[in-house]
């Protein structure tokens, strides 16, 4: 990210200074920015078609890795609203150089009031007690890296997309009536997708699984499950850590073992050859948020 560090200053500054003489086409689309597909899907079922949005991270790539281009970047300086996750990879630097250059554009942070866990450590297969109940009880405990996954629950989607909704209401007064009725509607979709989840859950043979990088910490803890971590403080686990995974895997009954896209597979598929399980590709930054959390579902309790 350093190597476009001084070229998108250049940009940003020439955006700041120039952005009172700046005009827009009756007929174009107000620019929004939104870090992550998951978010956009959420802002087309509040906002609808009226606005355009800019993603920062493409399909396919890890916000904890991706430096954005500098044309991503551009569009980001021109949005009337950017909708950061809180804490994902690049935002606190990027959206603190946006700040101070481009003081008109309206940074939101979605996770605000959100119940934020501790960034996700290897668990011992006798911690089970305190391994989903990480959080912070809305103390966000600044010597702690907090985990940033919160829309892997549709519980903190709802808190989440309710923070977009104020945020536009803010920004666009006379569409009011319209962000709440497509927000209402939303929020119906999501208690659906929770209900569902819940459903296919309940009868799911054991509780705990296997991912490489945990972005399932909400939804684990959202239902009553087991996530554990094969990556080791972001770095690929050494040979004494797969020998520990590999044996809490048989001691728990893990079948399930979750590789999301843009990971190396390889110590997954050494861990579920040990085993005798298979890895399932995921993806939980899927642009259709519920589809991919019902799919996951469901690879759990075995009904896909």
């Amino acid at each position: 990210m350093q190597k476009y560090l001084p070229f998108l200053l250049v940009i940003l500054l020439f955006i700041s200074c120039n952005s009172s003489s700046k005009t827009k086409g009756s007929d174009e689309k107000d620019l929004l920015t939104v870090t992550i597909e998951p978010q956009r899907y959420f802002l087309e079922q509040i906002a609808g078609d009226t606005y355009k949005i800019n993603t920062l991270v493409p399909p396919g790539t890890s916000p904890e890795t991706y430096e954005p281009a500098p044309s991503v970047m551009l569009n980001m300086a021109k949005s009337k609203i950017y909708f950061k996750v809180g804490d994902l990879g690049f935002e606190r630097a990027w959206s603190t150089r946006l700040a101070e250059n481009n003081p008109d554009v309206l940074i939101v942070d979605c996770s605000e009031g959100i119940d934020l866990m501790i960034g996700h450590q290897h668990i011992q297969s006798d911690s089970h007690d305190n391994q989903n109940h990480e959080t912070q009880s809305g103390e966000n405990n600044t010597n702690e890296s907090m985990d940033p996954h919160v829309w892997s629950s549709p519980k903190a989607v709802k808190i989440f997309s309710k923070n977009m909704l104020d945020a536009l209401i803010s920004a666009y007064p006379k569409n009011e009536e319209m962000f709440r009725i497509n927000f209402d509607r939303f929020m119906a979709k999501v208690d659906s997708t929770d209900s569902l989840i819940s459903n296919v859950l309940k009868d799911m043979p054991g509780r705990a699984f296997m991912i490489y990088h945990p972005a399932l910490s909400y939804f684990a803890n959202d239902y009553n499950l087991h996530q554990h971590s094969i990556e080791f403080e972001g770095k690929n686990p050494s040979p004494a850590q797969i020998r520990e995974l590999v044996d809490v895997a048989r001691k728990e009954n893990i079948n399930t073992l979750f590789m999301q896209k843009g990971f190396d597979k390889k110590n997954a598929e050494v861990i579920a050859s040990e085993v005798g399980t298979e890895v399932f590709d995921i993806d939980p930054l899927n642009y259709n948020w519920d589809e991919e959390l019902i799919r996951i579902a469901k690879i759990l309790s075995r009904e896909e």
